[in-house]
C-alpha cells in the first residue's frame, strides 16, 4: 500500500532586523556629540578682551623685567623708555643740558613717565669763562618752567681767569628768581694752576653770588675731582656729584651731596640728543626747601 507523504517540517521564523533609517542615526549621533560652539565662541572673546590681552601681556613684560635685572643690585633697575639704569631708593629725578643738547621740546620732556620716574628739574648751562654765554640758554630758561619743571642755572668755571667777574658775568646772563634751584658753579678742571689758585678764584665766585642772592651755590663737579681738590674746603655748600654706572655714590654718609648725576646718556623725548640724568638725595620737602626763597 503506497505510503503517504508526510508534509515536510515548518522551518522556523527568523527576524528580520530592520536597518535604522537615516534620520536616526542623525538622531543617535547628535543626541552623542559634544556641543563645542559655544566653548569656542566664549574663548575667542577672552583672548580678545582688553582685560585678558592686559593681564597676559603684563606677565610677560614682569617676566621680561625680571630676567633683565637678574644679577643686578636690587637698588638699580632698568628703565628701557629711557634706556638707563636708575637706582630706585630716589624718588625726585631730573636732567641738565646744555647747547649740546639742541633744541629741546620741553612739554615732550615733562610728559615723559615710566612707573613713577619722571623729570621733575634741570639744570641749564647759562654762560661760561668770562665770554661765552650758551646759545640756547635763554629758550630753555624760559620753556621748561612752562611745564612745571624746575630750574637752576649753572657756570661752567676757568680756575685760570678770575673769579669774581666769572660771578659777574653769570649774574648778567641769569637772573635767579624765587622758586628756582640754587645756582651751580661747574668746577672740573684746574686749568693748569695750583690747586691753591683753583680754590682761591672758586671762593671768588661763590662769595658773590651768595652776596648777591642770599643763598649758598651748589658746587658740581666729578667724584675723583672732589676727592682730590674739594673735600674738606666747601664742606658747607651742596653738591652735585657725578658719579656715573654705579649702584651708589660713594662718597661717606657725613658727605653735604644732594644731587648725583649717575649716567650721561640716558634717553629722554623731545630730546634728539643723549643727556645725563640725576637724582635728588632728598624727599620733596627737602626739595623745597633748598629753593631759592
Amino acid at each position: 500500500m503506497p505510503t503517504r507523504k508526510q508534509p515536510a517540517p515548518a522551518k522556523p521564523r527568523t527576524t528580520v532586523k530592520r536597518k535604522p533609517s537615516a534620520t536616526a542615526k542623525r538622531k543617535k549621533k547628535t543626541g552623542n556629540t559634544f556641543n563645542w560652539y559655544p566653548y569656542a565662541i566664549g574663548l575667542v572673546l577672552i583672548l580678545l578682551s582688553p582685560f585678558y590681552y592686559g593681564y597676559v601681556v603684563k606677565f610677560f613684560s614682569s617676566t621680561w623685567r625680571w630676567i633683565w635685572d637678574s644679577g643686578k643690585p636690587a637698588t638699580y633697575r632698568t628703565y628701557k623708555s629711557f634706556d638707563i639704569d636708575i637706582p630706585v631708593a630716589y624718588k625726585i629725578h631730573g636732567i641738565d643740558v646744555s647747547y649740546a643738547q639742541g633744541n629741546i621740546n620741553w612739554q615732550q620732556v615733562a610728559a615723559m613717565e615710566e612707573d613713577s620716574v619722571r623729570i621733575r628739574f634741570a639744570f641749564i648751562k647759562a654762560t661760561e669763562g668770562l665770554l661765552t654765554a650758551d646759545p640756547y640758554f635763554k629758550r630753555n630758561w624760559r620753556e621748561a618752567p612752562k611745564f612745571g619743571i624746575v630750574c637752576g642755572a649753572y657756570h661752567y668755571f676757568h680756575p685760570k681767569k678770575d673769579g669774581l667777574w666769572q660771578a659777574r658775568f653769570f649774574l648778567q646772563n641769569v637772573k635767579p628768581e624765587s622758586g628756582d634751584l640754587p645756582p651751580v658753579v661747574d668746577i672740573e678742571v684746574t686749568d693748569n694752576v695750583s690747586p691753591e689758585k683753583m680754590r682761591q678764584e672758586l671762593t671768588a665766585f661763590i662769595n658773590h653770588l651768595e652776596k648777591k642772592i642770599h643763598v649758598k651755590p651748589i658746587i658740581y663737579t666729578n667724584i675723583s675731582f672732589y676727592r682730590q681738590y674739594l673735600e674738606g674746603y666747601f664742606d658747607a655748600y651742596p653738591l652735585w656729584i657725578a658719579h656715573y654706572y654705579q649702584h651708589e655714590l660713594k662718597l661717606p654718609e657725613n658727605t653735604n651731596w644732594w644731587f648725583w648725576q649717575h649716567s650721561d646718556r640716558a634717553y629722554v623725548n623731545g630730546i634728539s640728543h643723549e643727556v645725563d640724568f640725576n637724582a635728588f638725595k632728598g624727599d620733596s620737602l627737602q626739595f623745597k626747601q633748598l629753593l631759592i626763597p
